[in-house]
């Protein structure tokens, strides 16, 4: 099998959470929005966001600003919020160093993901990142996994890991791409998906054990 690890973004190597909380804050201050838009937001961009969703908040709001103003803001914000501990940067560091090949396998819209991975330092530690923007399909649906081990320079079929906290999307979409999968505990298991390969605590702990694998 071949040294291969993709990663989730969200929620494996990134708190997503408190930054969108933060962004949304930043945002509804800067523009004197008030409390009822943020409480939308913030409802509405809970799991995801994309550009239509300001489209939307003015149409519903009848705010004057126009929406790709509000959504680049909002790009802006998320990203200079978002955080990647020191520690799991100096995991995916490790990992390069010891032959692994790194990849991001992650939903979203392909200008905020990148400018989160970019704002965090991971885009330097990767050797090729697939959004879900960009191909318009989101995990678990098999091409995403195949687009990110391609931007890798590597062959899915060829095997690897796949690393992330979502049981759906990225244990039960990984094991369909044939990938071996490493869950990072936390979201309730659906009732019928099989097992995670391996289940951790944290994304250094997923880190660690990649380091102690042999390639097969």
């Amino acid at each position: 099998m071949q040294r291969l690890a993709l990663f989730d973004l969200d929620g494996t190597l990134v708190d997503r959470q408190a930054a969108y909380s933060d962004a949304v804050t930043g945002l509804c201050r800067s523009r004197g929005l008030d409390s009822a838009t943020e409480t939308w937001l913030l409802t509405q961009l809970a799991d995801r966001a994309n550009a239509s969703d300001f489209t939307q908040l003015c149409a519903d709001f009848n705010l004057p600003e126009p929406a790709d103003e509000l959504w680049q803001e909002y790009v802006d914000r998320i990203a200079a919020a978002a955080t990647c501990r020191p520690a799991v940067l100096e995991g995916l560091a490790e990992l390069r160093d010891a032959a692994w090949t790194i990849g991001i396998a992650t939903n979203g819209a392909s200008d905020i993901q990148r400018a989160k991975l970019t704002s965090t330092g991971i885009s330097d530690l990767v050797d090729g990142i697939a959004v879900s923007g960009d191909l318009e399909v989101r995990k678990p649906d098999r091409k995403l996994f195949e687009l990110a081990a391609a931007r890798c320079g590597l062959d899915i079929s060829d095997g690897g890991w796949m690393i992330g906290d979502n049981p759906t999307g990225d244990i039960g979409g990984g094991q369909q791409a044939g990938l071996r999968t490493i869950w990072l505990h936390g979201r309730p298991w659906p009732v019928g998906l099989s097992p995670a390969h391996h289940t951790v605590d944290d994304v250094t702990d997923a880190i660690s054990l990649l380091l102690t694998m042999t390639p097969e």
